[in-house]
């Protein structure tokens, strides 16, 4: 984090869509984090978390149903105009006029953009500088996205939203939109990002919050939330060797193919024991792999695992808002407290007990007819 300076700062943000009562439905339900000058948020949800809710109420298309939100110290949704000459936008489709040409689909967008970059550089940050006298409708899905990008960039932004940004890119175009969206980063601009490519928020993110069901169930650090989850080993039983036999200090499931997976919170220490005992019994290890949890292990235990008993459709309140897992939640003063140490934990049972056990775009000032393209 380059900075104190809260760019963005949400606090209870609650959205409601339809009536009060039973007939509405609570999207929001009560978020509170804040993201500083210079950093790069994701923010993550299960499909229905409210991802799309929330970030529509940060980019001043939607006003809030409650609580309190500013982007760069102003409500973007009554204080519009302060904010969007300093923000820029990267829908999931950009809705640009399909006759157009790149290079014309550029300049008119550098017209509604206060002090403009250059069309020409963008297109060439973005590799379209090949592409300008091609019509949208003619470009690949992958160079659509790259041009939805640019557009978001032409009006030099404070504060970048970024929407599913490499969905339909290459492997190629994904690395240079990282590299580019780090670039941005160094130079100061706040980046919040939306994503379902797990390992693009691993690369990118500073920091992260992952939604479920209207709030946010865990954030922090990448290596933070990953932590909270137990390590992994996993081996196929050697030949004569029954589940009794491993070390009973590894908490060990044994399926019906004699495949061993043990979940640690020490994962050095484990496979040093592991290895010792091989060693030991003079037994080699077939498939033997150790690794570290992974954010996918992370969100899939939340989208598994987080219960709510007030999901918003009965039009109550949605609680709290503090419902977390892995001891992730919601202080007092709204702000989100992030794991940056191991939560300990886990699921396994003893080898012996399990052996039958089986272990899963565009600048803030666009037009008003693209209000909509995010649905």
């Amino acid at each position: 984090m380059e900075s104190d300076e809260r760019v963005i700062d949400v606090t209870d943000l609650r959205r409601r869509y339809g009536s009060a009562g039973k007939g509405g439905f609570d999207a929001v339900r009560g978020l509170s984090f804040s993201v500083a000058r210079g950093e790069v948020f994701a923010l993550l949800g299960t499909n229905g978390a409210g991802k799309t809710s929330t970030v529509e109420v940060l980019e001043g298309l939607a006003p809030p149903t409650g609580g309190r939100v500013r982007v760069l110290g102003h409500d973007p949704y009554r204080e519009r105009a302060a904010v969007r000459p300093r923000i820029g936008v990267m829908l999931q489709e950009g809705g640009f006029p399909s006759d157009l040409t790149v290079a014309e689909t550029a300049r008119m967008w550098a017209g509604c953009a206060s002090a403009a970059r250059p069309a020409g550089e963008v297109l060439e940050a973005t590799g379209l500088a090949g592409r300008t006298k091609v019509r949208v409708k003619q470009l690949s899905g992958g160079e659509r996205r790259r041009l939805d990008l640019a557009m978001a960039l032409i009006g030099r932004p404070e504060v970048l939203f970024l929407d599913e940004p490499t969905t339909g890119l290459d492997a190629e175009g994904r690395r240079e939109t990282w590299r580019l969206v780090g670039e941005l980063r160094d130079s100061g601009t706040t980046v919040l990002l939306t994503t379902h490519y797990l390992e693009e928020a691993e690369a990118l993110a500073d920091r992260l919050a992952i939604m479920h069901r209207g709030r946010i169930a865990t954030a922090g650090t990448p290596a933070g939330v990953t932590a909270s989850r137990p390590s992994r080993i996993r081996f196929h039983l050697p030949n004569g060797v029954v589940p009794g036999e491993l070390p009973l200090s590894l908490r060990a499931a044994v399926d019906e193919d004699l495949r061993v997976e043990i979940r640690t919170e020490r994962l050095q220490e484990s496979l040093g024991t592991l290895l010792r005992w091989a060693e030991e019994q003079d037994l080699t290890l077939g498939g033997l792999d150790a690794r570290s949890a992974s954010l996918e292990e992370a969100f899939l235990a939340i989208a598994g695992s987080v219960t709510d008993g007030a999901d918003g459709g009965d039009g109550g309140d949605g609680g709290d808002g503090s419902d977390t897992t892995d001891g992730a939640d919601e202080g007092a003063g709204g702000d989100v407290r992030h794991h940056e140490e191991p939560a300990g934990g886990g699921n396994s049972r003893p080898a012996a007990a399990s052996a039958g056990r089986r272990p899963a775009a565009a600048t803030g000032e666009r037009p008003a007819a693209d209000a909509g393209a995010r649905r």
